[in-house]
């Protein structure tokens, strides 16, 4: 006991810190957000309409996705020498005889510098074809996927997904870039040091966005999976990842981004909650060095977290906030999540989401952009799972 309070002390301490560092006060009031304007999502750079898939597919989104790689989340490395699977440890019989599991080491080479993404994958054995799967970007203790499943959590409710007929599986961002201000480069940025020196060089986000890309590599060899129906998750920073995921890689069939928050799923010019500055003075190892030209200057920022998720369109897209998680700004969000929505419709898909945010406890799921604020605090729980298997099967019929 006398451990665990030295433990708590502590972590409020550091977790006060932060908060005074640069006299940061966050801002939850509706009344004192700032007037703004939003870059359109249906223009492009040269301020030419867009009002078909064409144009989006072919100029607008690659513009997005070019601005989000300058400007925010750095480049992500395409090229590598060897990518290789080894199955550690397979158990047909795991969760009583209704799940198979694997425990997998991926590893990629580059320049004769090896990375391994160890991967644990549950897949229920009732299911005879390739099934889809829910692939976790966990950025909590590894406990929390623990495959012998003497440890369960919520964070990541293997059984919950087996008996529902999905596989599910997770891999740790310490095995691409651990969540350091400093040992983030003992990671896949080994593989790619030019990254640590380019202004737009990929940093801790996209070191985990770049490892869902590689498990995808893995999916698609392995037989049990349908390697066309692979949905990323994340919470929290790894919502981020997630969402950057899944806008980079369009081989992902759906995302979910959970309490995401800023340089996720809420928007940045709203500077309600976390901002641009905060994030980058406590988390300086997440993001591009040229995403710290914003501090203080969202104004100038020639892009919103609404581009991000319209670059995910037409895939479904599922996103989620906690009502007593203001730092993540459940508002800002959900018009995020409006505000993409108008690139859905040029594929035919009308997302009829209303004016305001929907309660407390009332997700949205009737079209392939769903959304819900889920009473509680930060974090992901059952209730966000239950939600997520909801919508999956409601999208793959």
């Amino acid at each position: 006991m006398k451990q665990f309070r030295s433990f708590a002390f502590l972590f409020f301490a550091i977790l006060i810190k932060a908060q005074a560092q640069n006299g940061f006060q966050a801002n939850y009031d509706e009344a004192k957000v700032p007037a703004y304007t939003l870059p359109d999502i249906l223009k492009t750079t040269t301020n030419q309409p867009v009002q078909n898939k064409k144009t989006w597919e072919k100029v607008r989104r690659p513009e997005i996705i070019r601005l989000f790689e300058e400007n925010v989340y750095g480049q992500t490395p395409k090229s590598y020498d060897r990518l290789t699977y080894t199955v550690k440890n397979e158990n047909a019989q795991a969760m009583g005889g209704k799940a198979t599991l694997k425990e997998v080491a991926i590893e990629v080479v580059k320049n004769n510098k090896p990375l391994t993404i160890n991967l644990v994958l549950f897949v229920p054995n009732q299911k005879k074809s390739p099934v889809p799967v829910f692939l976790l970007i966990n950025n909590r203790g590894k406990d929390n996927m623990d495959p012998t499943r003497a440890q369960k959590s919520d964070f990541w409710p293997a059984e919950m997904v087996i008996d529902s007929g999905y596989a599910v599986a997770a891999f740790h961002v310490s095995d691409l870039a651990p969540d350091d201000t400093t040992k983030y480069v003992n990671g896949v940025l080994q593989l790619y040091p030019e990254q640590l020196t380019a202004n737009d060089g990929m940093k801790a986000i996209g070191a985990w966005a770049w490892g869902a890309s590689r498990v995808l590599d893995y999916f698609e060899k392995d037989k049990a999976i349908d390697a066309k129906k692979v949905m990323v998750v994340g919470h929290s920073r790894g919502g981020k990842a997630s969402l950057w995921a899944a806008a980079e890689d369009q081989r992902f069939a759906m995302c979910f981004t959970n309490c995401s928050g800023n340089t996720g799923a809420a928007l940045s010019h709203r500077r309600f909650g976390e901002t641009i500055r905060r994030i980058n003075t406590v988390f300086p190892h997440w993001f591009a060095k040229n995403y710290k030209k914003y501090n203080d200057n969202e104004a100038a920022l020639p892009l919103d977290q609404h581009m991000l998720l319209a670059a995910i369109a037409p895939r479904p897209l599922y996103a989620t906030n906690a009502s007593k998680d203001l730092w993540a700004d459940p508002t800002g969000t959900y018009l995020s999540v409006k505000l993409a929505s108008k690139v859905y419709e040029l594929y035919g898909i009308k997302a009829n989401l209303p004016a305001n945010p929907p309660g407390i406890n009332q997700p949205i799921m009737t079209s392939s952009v769903g959304y819900h604020n889920r009473e509680g605090e930060h974090n992901l729980t059952a209730y966000d799972w239950s939600n997520f298997i909801k919508f999956a099967t409601d999208q793959f019929k």
